[in-house]
């Protein structure tokens, strides 16, 4: 059994021990708090990501700030589509996927209603920004 390793990224650490100590939003914003297994390192990792959830189904937005790299946590879902998410106190485990074509447009549409600043990161950089379906 994996265990849990918090980020070596301050902000997420800090992010992630804000959520569990509260179970809420962070800073005014909606966020989720995603758990993947590290495809290096196997250790169970935790980052919080916004709040995309249309009918019971989350989308995971690979954006990193509209960084020219995927973040890492993208790495861990593709190698292990098998998640944890917390939403508040409730917790899901999911499977992620993928999304392209118009599947993707509509999830991304919906992204970008919940958080506009997703389209300025598209922007950003010249790599397609995943977006990852995670369905029970």
């Amino acid at each position: 059994m994996s265990r849990y390793e918090p980020s070596p990224v301050e902000w997420v650490r800090n992010e992630v021990a804000h959520y569990e100590q509260h179970g809420e939003s962070v800073d005014g914003r909606s966020v989720i708090v995603l758990e993947t297994v590290g495809v290096k390192s196997g250790l169970i990792r935790r980052t919080p990501l916004m709040r995309v959830e249309h009918d019971g189904s989350y989308v995971a937005v690979g954006s990193m700030g509209g960084a020219p790299k995927h973040p890492s946590w993208y790495h861990n879902v593709v190698a292990n589509p098998a998640v944890r998410l917390w939403d508040g106190k409730a917790v899901h485990d999911l499977t992620a996927r993928e999304l392209s074509g118009d599947e993707r447009s509509r999830w991304w549409s919906r992204a970008c209603t919940a958080f506009p600043p997703y389209a300025e990161y598209q922007s950003a950089t010249d790599r397609v920004i995943p977006v990852l379906l995670l369905e029970p």
